[in-house]
């Protein structure tokens, strides 16, 4: 058995696809709770499988944090909060620089006797050594879990996977993002519909949920600029932690001028990062995933929300703004 497993999170599926804003519903205020149930409404075009979608997330690793100030000693670190986490609760935040730019975007899973860390597979030993670099002498243990594997599940069900080896644990930033399977070495994975990367990202991005730095420049992406503050991967009361005065003075000063906002491409695929650009040839923001079929995600520039549909840089290709989806705040005009 896992050395924490714990019992699968309660069923948090409605059956209805996903959950955008009805269209003609007035925008939330700025604090507003968005991602309650009764305000979803069906897409069509991307509903919610009928079956339990699962696919590997190789580009996804773990890492397992010990010792009895465990979780006091992340809790200082990353933008959500930890110390109140029980064993088989989950949060999602991220590790910045002092300055408040993006490093490492991680889900924080609460084990009896340990943390685990899912992080960028490719970054992890930067991830690693970063941890280490800050555990002086607190009473941490630190250690990669490179033989575990990483799985990401969407779709209606009745029951979830179990079983030795597997640990299921809810996606913490939205109902519909569905359920992370951690696999132990030798772990037998569930009968499931399989799926494939592109699937799961067609799904993520129709919910404007970014992944690591496929979506976020490192070292240049600040958090707010991502859904982080709706979709609970930071807490502004927590306390301090490393990038915290940059990220509260953004909130609270009104400093966010972009969101990463799901779209749709019509034409050949761009390269992500390529810069979109307003009929007049004003910068709108830039690309960040692509996935084949003609969906993403891209980081528009508020004022040119209007101006729609983009150009990209050196593509033939135009983006529109795929529908809104519910839990995104876009900060209130000013008077």
């Amino acid at each position: 058995m896992v050395a924490f497993g714990c019992p699968p999170a309660p069923l948090r599926r409605t059956g209805k696809g996903l959950t955008f804003a009805p269209s003609g519903e007035e925008p939330p205020t700025r604090h507003r709770d968005t991602r309650t149930p009764e305000r979803y409404a069906m897409t069509p075009s991307l509903a919610l499988p009928d079956t339990l979608q699962s696919t590997a997330l190789p580009h996804r690793a773990l890492l397992a944090v010990g010792g009895e100030e465990r979780a006091t000693f992340l809790h200082g670190l990353l933008s959500c909060a930890v110390k109140d986490l029980a064993p088989g609760q989950s949060r999602w935040g991220a590790l910045l620089t002092a300055q408040g730019k993006f490093l490492h975007e991680v889900f924080i899973t609460a084990g009896p006797d340990e943390i685990l860390l899912e992080g960028e597979a490719e970054r992890l030993d930067d991830l690693f050594t970063r941890l280490k670099r800050f555990r002086l002498r607190s009473k941490v243990t630190l250690e990669q879990r490179p033989d575990w594997t990483v799985h990401a599940l969407w779709g209606k069900t009745d029951s979830l996977p179990s079983g030795d080896g597997l640990l299921v644990l809810a996606d913490p930033r939205h109902p519909d993002a569905g359920w992370r399977l951690y696999a132990a070495p030798g772990a037998s994975l569930p009968a499931t519909q399989a799926a494939t990367l592109a699937d799961w990202d067609r799904w993520r991005c129709a919910l404007g949920l970014p992944d690591g730095s496929r979506d976020m420049p490192v070292e240049g992406a600040t958090l707010l600029d991502y859904g982080f503050a709706e979709l609970g991967g930071v807490d502004f009361k927590k306390g301090c932690f490393v990038g915290q005065e940059v990220t509260a003075r953004m909130r609270y000063r009104g400093l966010v001028k972009k969101r990463l906002l799901p779209i749709a491409i019509d034409g050949p695929l761009p390269a992500s990062g390529s810069t979109l650009r307003t009929a007049d040839g004003a910068d709108a923001g830039s690309l960040a995933s692509v996935v084949e079929g003609g969906s993403g995600l891209a980081l528009v520039r508020l004022a040119a929300l209007e101006k729609g549909p983009f150009s990209v840089e050196g593509s033939s290709a135009t983006v529109s703004l795929a529908p809104l989806p519910s839990w995104v705040v876009l900060p209130e005009e000013k008077a």
